[in-house]
């Protein structure tokens, strides 16, 4: 992935130890880069919105990943001390 938009949604950042933390911390990302893309959207930046695109799946597949039962994803060997990616 390259260097995100926004700093919410810089995917080099700790994942929070609490699960509630982890969401909030996901859509903080996401509403940020709703909002990125919005103004790209307005500018007329074509290749940045497509990173945009880009970036907002990425944490929209997080989301998904993090909302999963506890068990899930402690059988899918989570490790709490790893970056988003």
């Amino acid at each position: 992935m390259t260097r995100s938009l926004t700093a919410a949604a810089d995917p080099t950042r700790p994942i929070p130890a609490h699960a509630g933390a982890r969401l909030d911390e996901i859509r903080r990302a996401l509403v940020s880069l709703g909002d990125e893309s919005r103004r790209l959207e307005r500018i007329g930046f074509e290749l940045p919105l497509a990173r945009c695109h880009e970036q907002r799946r990425y944490w929209s597949f997080l989301q998904a990943l993090y909302s999963l039962p506890a068990s899930a994803s402690l059988a899918a060997g989570h490790d709490e001390e790893q970056p988003w990616r």
